[in-house]
């Protein structure tokens, strides 16, 4: 099969590295909804997973490998679940892109299906729900100055930051002579305009994990914990409570569960509603949530922008019109829901 790496430069620089002898066996590309290449191998005895950006390689997709890589050993001793790093390669030469060489992690992903006995145990999912906030939570504690990762991203003024950042990504759409998502997303300027009047004047800056829900994590087969949060391509150093917002955002509401076919895991009966999440991140946090409502909705507005983009290259042929479509819907959905809350 096409691996898309060259097992051979690969096997050279484990050389290099200390990391095993001899050939690299039962190479296999693993699947999971992301663009990046992940692939599971054995060498002498241990198994790997590499991961490294598509082969089409995106403006920022190597930096975006160094970001992950550094975020995954600055975290390594910390009590946030999460894939342990092996190896890392920022010298694009080896294999033509950053990557780096990170443990298999032994869990499944809840979009693919949950497994016994939690898919038969309502009490189990709502502690799954639960454990998903502690991930966040745990995250959110680290100083990530102590741990190395100050100028991993821009704390000054990153709230302020927020709204004119994805209004300017939105009117970046215009250029796409196809695109006509405006029309349906008339309330995105009402839900900026809120934004910017309601901001909370003040954050203490952490590690925020940028892209955080249910199908960005894998949990443990023998109890309803995280086994690791996984694809850290948006983390940064920022403001964490935006981690518990998009989680917000994306959970499913009364309005997703009375159309049906939006929730992604089944059966959903159990699972914590949002007050629940943001509750159980009180507890074990000393951040001040006064402000969350503001969060959940910056996310909704920060997402839906993201997807139309999707939608927009749809609209121009660069990506499948069925997809673009679905994101679209999500986008209008999104903003319905910040409406709601801004109400």
């Amino acid at each position: 099969m096409d691996t898309g790496v060259d097992l051979e430069r690969l096997r050279s620089w484990m050389d290099e590295q200390s990391l095993g002898t001899g050939p690299i066996e039962n190479a296999t590309r693993l699947t999971g909804g992301t663009q990046n290449i992940l692939l599971k191998f054995d060498r002498a005895g241990r198994t790997y997973v590499l991961r490294r950006p598509p082969l089409s390689l995106r403006g920022n997709s190597n930096e975006t490998m160094r970001r992950e890589a550094r975020v995954l050993e600055a975290i390594a001793d910390s009590d946030v679940p999460h894939t342990g790093l092996i190896a890392a390669c920022g010298d694009e030469d080896v294999l033509g892109a950053a990557f780096y060489l990170m443990e298999p992690v032994d869990g499944y992903a809840p979009s693919q299906g949950l497994p016994e006995p939690f898919v038969s145990s309502p009490d189990l999912r709502h502690q799954m729900g639960l454990s998903l906030v502690d991930g966040i939570a745990a995250l959110g504690a680290i100083d990530y100055e102590m741990v190395g990762l100050t100028g991993l991203g821009k704390p000054d003024n990153y709230l302020e930051r927020q709204v004119s950042r994805w209004k300017s990504q939105l009117e970046s759409y215009a250029d796409i002579p196809e695109w006509d998502g405006r029309k349906d997303i008339e309330g995105v300027n009402r839900v900026g305009d809120w934004l910017e009047a309601n901001r909370p004047s003040t954050f203490r800056p952490g590690i925020i994990h940028g892209d955080y829900h249910l199908n960005n994590v894998m949990y443990r087969y023998d109890r309803p914990e995280l086994a690791a949060i996984v694809d850290w391509e948006l983390t940064t150093i920022g403001d964490p409570l935006l981690d518990l917002g998009w989680l917000m955002a994306t959970w499913p509401d009364e309005t997703d569960l009375a159309e049906g076919g939006t929730v992604t895991v089944q059966p959903w009966e159990g699972f914590p509603t949002a007050d629940e999440l943001i509750a159980h991140y009180a507890a074990q946090s000393d951040r001040d949530l006064s402000h969350i409502r503001w969060y959940g909705v910056l996310a909704c507005y920060k997402l839906g922008i993201i997807l139309e983009g999707t939608y927009a290259r749809a609209c121009a042929g660069k990506a499948p019109k069925e997809i673009g479509d679905t994101l679209h819907s999500s986008t209008i959905r999104l903003l319905q829901r910040a409406l709601r809350w801004i109400n």
